[in-house]
């Protein structure tokens, strides 16, 4: 098995750089101790409004706040050394203008330590990209499906399948780019439409349900090791099943517990036989 461990820290022009070089690594993280099993392995740690869902039991993103974010968020700059750490804003918090925009991503910037936002949208979201910016906030930009918008888009539908909808995805995408976005994510997204978008873009995308033509690929950690539920989306690989280790360890030492058998002596402070 390879592994590989470069320690050299991970920045925005260097994120920049990959387009069209070696695929950037992406996975979610939203803790510490998770953070620093996967900084060594990953290019950029998304702190994923997806929290909600994954670590709060919500139904979906949308009640997620700029607070919840940024509480995870600096405890994933805690754990990480190497990786770029990126911060989604949640719904509701970069829509109204982009001097709302600003205020919340100033703020998620100074309160984690983290290099970047991440926001949903394209075309009408151009405004508010060039404005952050042009003001020195790095946005990692959003197109294809856009959870945060699920409703409007009719669900959790792969987007892209009949030619207006795809020439949207590339207008939209296009707008990103050209407003300053560093990178971009394509979700849920026709391959050859996701091919298309990578190839006429200048900045690395990074492919979730889209096209391995993508500069890098994302996955929600808690599906590639089996923690979130029983449904696991087409575009998921299970690589691992921690589920039943932690379920087997919890049965383990119930077992014990019950049976007196933990703790034993050597578990025991001061204890005299």
């Amino acid at each position: 098995m390879s592994v590989h461990l470069s320690r050299d820290r991970m920045t925005v022009p260097k994120i920049q750089a990959r387009k069209g070089g070696e695929k950037l690594v992406v996975l979610t993280a939203y803790s510490t101790p998770m953070t620093r099993l996967l900084d060594p392995h990953c290019d950029i740690l998304l702190v994923g409004d997806s929290l909600g869902m994954v670590l709060y039991g919500l139904p979906n993103t949308l009640t997620v706040s700029v607070d919840m974010m940024i509480n995870h968020g600096a405890a994933v700059v805690r754990g990480a050394e190497h990786s770029c750490v990126v911060v989604d804003m949640p719904f509701s918090s970069y829509q109204e203008s982009p001097q709302q925009a600003y205020r919340n991503a100033a703020r998620i910037l100074a309160e984690t330590g983290a290099q970047a936002v991440k926001l949903e949208g394209g075309q009408e979201m151009a405004e508010t990209v060039r404005f952050l910016t042009e003001r020195g906030i790095p946005v990692m930009a959003h197109v294809g499906l856009k959870p945060q918008s699920a409703n409007a888009q009719g669900g959790f539908k792969v987007q892209g399948r009949d030619e207006a909808a795809a020439a949207q995805i590339m207008v939209d995408a296009q707008a990103m780019d050209a407003a300053g976005a560093f990178s971009m994510v394509i979700e849920g997204t026709s391959e050859p439409v996701a091919r298309k978008v990578s190839d006429a873009v200048s900045v690395p995308t990074i492919g979730i349900g889209a096209s391995a033509a993508c500069d890098g690929q994302v996955l929600v950690t808690d599906d590639i090791i089996g923690l979130f539920g029983e449904f696991t989306p087409k575009f998921v690989k299970r690589y691992g099943n921690v589920a039943d280790q932690i379920g087997q360890a919890a049965h383990a030492y119930a077992e014990e517990v019950r049976g007196g058998i933990f703790p034993a002596a050597e578990h025991c402070f001061d204890r005299k036989d």
